[in-house]
């Protein structure tokens, strides 16, 4: 009877053993069921506008070098916007997820944490003092605005006992938001002939965009990408607690850094490419962990898919909800966050 015993042993199998495949083909199904979204807004976007082109004319225009009017404008009009609004889109998504994920605060986004107005402020001391008053012109300054907001943000919160702690790293941007809030209130009230052009950008659209835009901030974007899914396993270790992330062998300092700096060079992207554009940062994180979880290998891909298909979407409503106008995208990706926000607080999701 003994020598029976361990014969049965191998008949137990691990309770959990099926998941992990389950888990792994819901993800790649709701990976799939992303990547149709954004096809179908690209679709949309270059389709549908003051003037709606049908389909067939689209792929004629793309791909068979259509010689029409429709053809022109999509080429040289549409296309430029939705590319646009692909990138900032998707690098609004990953800026916002990397610095939920570094401060573990779930509100945590480029405009709360004071980097998307860093790159404000630095617009409008270059339409007031530098004379400068084309897109192009701005990227520079944009980037350079976020990039010293982030540096300002992460010195502050690193002061003092206990480093850059989730708490400091909110308190700090707070406080720098409401700074450069105050200097760029300032800067336009002395100089009332920057206001209308300030106003223009500030407001957030990706509409009027060229193809020199894109051209200047896609290699900052393919920089920010790869600096925050290099991060994606220290994510995932820092959400259970700093102790807990140290004794996995993370290095906390650096994944914060690296994680930082990619989520500097994101916003500053967006920014740039289209203006301080809200909420895509605090939203679409939390629909992709809804989708696949709490990994961040699979929340930062989704990210970055959804964050697209929000901007376009808001961009495609904003042209037709009042002809022949346009609403900004930004003023639409408003109008979208700010229920999700207020849901997100009634769920008591966020943490006192």
């Amino acid at each position: 009877m003994s020598a029976s015993a361990p014969a049965s042993a191998p008949a137990t199998a691990p309770a959990g053993a099926p998941r992990a495949p389950r888990r792994l083909s819901r993800r790649a199904a709701a990976t799939a069921a992303a990547v149709v979204a954004l096809l179908l807004a690209v679709l949309l976007s270059l389709a549908v506008g003051a003037r709606s082109i049908p389909p067939g004319e689209v792929v004629d225009a793309l791909l068979h070098g259509g010689t029409s009017d429709a053809a022109e404008v999509i080429r040289t009009m549409r296309v430029p916007r939705t590319l646009i609004g692909l990138m900032v889109g998707a690098a609004l998504a990953l800026a916002g997820t990397v610095l939920q994920g570094i401060t573990r605060n779930p509100i945590a986004d480029p405009g709360i944490l004071g980097i998307s107005q860093g790159a404000s402020v630095a617009v409008v001391l270059a339409i007031a003092f530098a004379g400068v008053h084309t897109l192009s012109g701005y990227v520079w300054f944009a980037f350079a605005g976020a990039a010293v907001a982030s540096v300002a943000v992460y010195a502050i919160a690193s002061s003092g006992r206990g480093g850059a702690t989730p708490v400091k790293l909110a308190l700090g941007g707070a406080a720098i938001n409401a700074l450069l809030v105050s200097v760029t209130m300032g800067v336009l009230t002395t100089k009332a002939s920057a206001l209308d052009e300030f106003r223009f950008w500030q407001v957030g659209s990706v509409a009027g965009r060229e193809a020199d835009v894109v051209q200047q901030v896609w290699p900052f974007l393919l920089i920010g990408t790869v600096l925050v899914l290099s991060v994606a396993r220290g994510l995932d270790a820092l959400a259970l607690g700093e102790d807990v992330a140290k004794g996995l062998g993370q290095n906390v300092a650096a994944v914060r850094i690296t994680g930082g700096i990619g989520a500097t060079v994101l916003t500053g992207v967006g920014v740039a490419a289209a203006g301080p554009i809200a909420f895509i940062g605090l939203a679409v994180p939390h629909i992709a962990r809804a989708v696949v979880g709490n990994d961040h290998r699979w929340v930062l891909p989704m990210a970055a898919l959804l964050g697209p298909v929000m901007l376009l979407v808001s961009d495609v409503v904003g042209r037709i909800v009042f002809p022949p106008g346009e609403v900004p995208a930004g003023v639409m990706t408003a109008l979208i966050g700010v229920p999700f926000l207020v849901a997100l607080v009634r769920r008591k999701a966020v943490p006192a």
